[in-house]
């Protein structure tokens, strides 16, 4: 497979598509045209939302914890939006957990749910318009969104990304990255990001995204201490798997330009959120970045929730790869960003790190826009990625195949509730192995 870089001819990704024929979605006379909106002729079916129900699930990760800079992961949640209909079909959605599980299912049931009770879910770009542009009302709008795209998929007979594609046939075999890079620590052993990585390659994974490990401040590194062990993580991978920097906004912007000629030595694929976004001149800090780097694309937007706060930053060339989520855009809105994007000539590769829900929708976003390049798959363990479903999202190879079932194709196991009470509070916590500052 050639190398990818920012200045690649934007293309559909080398896996193999699938036709509206081979489907089994179209009829033999019905076959791929190209539309300007995913329902653009596509027959409104009598239905109507009945209900919608928010269920929040937690699992403690005990020994399984993971880091950001200085805070402990100590349990994974999941906010799961059920759509009931009149018609008996129910679509099945997900809101970011890192929106407030609680704060979201008192959003949906005061605000959401009202708005969409006898509504049609055909009206999902209209209804999706009322709250793209709220923040941070859309995150809890995201997983009803996703839900509304499943029940159209459901009622239509077609997969979601069948309905997507507007561009091209969609292509559902995806290559997946590796996600991973929060289980190693400075005070501990820094080597394990790079055994990580060597395990994910003989899983099958081409390509492998790490952070930049725990507080520097608190374990005394510098710029100059953690570019040793890139060089390390290079010899350790080969010269074939594709590297990619996240940054977590964490590094101020003499930093970042400290190690984007080592990035373009090592040929990383991109580097991911560098600038920080709280300061006013975010963007003049990742355009400097820009121009520091030829070859290693720059990526961004997981927070963003909305087209119009991407449009700035792909107007000004800020982004290479534009990274919304479903679990905060909703389905809708990111469909719109990667629409965007690829008039720019733009790659949209998704933010995905939650459970199989987030990755269901992103997923099925992926398959169906023709700039699409591959997906990210978080590699902490969580529960909620494989064991909420009865068949499960898999990765072989380095690649996931959706299922070409009607909808997203998922089927959720009973007792979720049961096996996964939720735990309050928040997902994190100080880390209490952090040496004193």
């Amino acid at each position: 497979m050639p190398r990818i870089t920012r200045r690649s001819l934007i293309c559909a990704a080398a896996a193999p598509t699938l036709s509206a024929l081979e489907s089994g979605a179209l009829k033999p006379d019905a076959p791929f045209r190209r539309r300007t909106h995913p329902l653009e002729g596509v027959a409104r079916e009598k239905v109507r939302i009945t209900d919608v129900k928010v269920t929040l699930l937690s699992y403690a990760l005990k020994d399984k914890a993971w880091f950001t800079a200085t805070q402990l992961i100590w349990k994974s949640d999941c906010v799961l939006v059920e759509v009931f209909t009149d018609v008996g079909i129910v679509g099945i959605g997900e809101s970011s957990p890192y929106g407030g599980p609680e704060w979201i299912k008192k959003t949906i049931d005061d605000d959401v749910k009202p708005s969409l009770i006898g509504r049609n879910p055909f009206d999902v770009e209209h209804l999706a318009t009322g709250w793209s542009g709220q923040r941070p009302g859309y995150i809890a709008w995201a997983g009803a969104d996703a839900a509304l795209w499943d029940i159209i998929g459901k009622t239509k007979g077609m997969p979601v990304y069948q309905l997507l594609a507007t561009q091209a046939p969609p292509a559902p075999r995806i290559r997946m990255y590796a996600s991973g890079g929060v289980e190693y620590a400075w005070y501990g052993r820094p080597e394990d990001v790079i055994d990580e990585a060597v395990r994910h390659k003989e899983e099958g994974y081409s390509a492998f995204k790490l952070r930049i490990g725990t507080e520097w401040h608190n374990s005394g590194m510098t710029t100059r201490k953690y570019i040793p062990y890139l060089y390390k993580l290079r010899e350790a991978v080969g010269p074939d798997m594709d590297l990619i920097q996240e940054i977590n906004m964490r590094l101020s912007l003499e930093e970042c330009l400290e190690l984007c000629p080592v990035l373009e030595e090592l040929r990383f694929l991109w580097l991911e959120e560098p600038a920080r976004t709280s300061e006013p001149d975010a963007l003049e800090q990742q355009l400097k970045i820009k121009s520091a780097l030829r070859k290693v694309m720059l990526s961004g937007g997981e927070s963003r929730g909305d087209r119009f706060s991407f449009k700035e930053w792909i107007d000004r060339d800020a982004y290479d790869v534009v990274q919304p989520d479903c679990n905060v855009t909703g389905v809708t809105e990111a469909w719109h960003i990667a629409a965007i994007a690829h008039l720019k000539q733009k790659y949209c590769c998704p933010h995905n790190w939650h459970g199989g829900l987030t990755t269901m929708a992103n997923a099925a976003l992926v398959a169906a826009i023709p700039n699409r390049l591959m997906l990210e798959l978080n590699q902490t363990y969580n529960p909620f990625k494989e064991e909420i479903f009865k068949e499960p999202l898999i990765v072989k190879k380095g690649y996931m195949d959706l299922p070409r079932k009607p909808g997203f194709g998922m089927e959720l196991k009973q007792g979720l509730s049961q096996r996964f009470p939720y735990l309050p509070g928040s997902y994190s916590k100080p880390n209490p192995f952090l040496p004193a500052a």
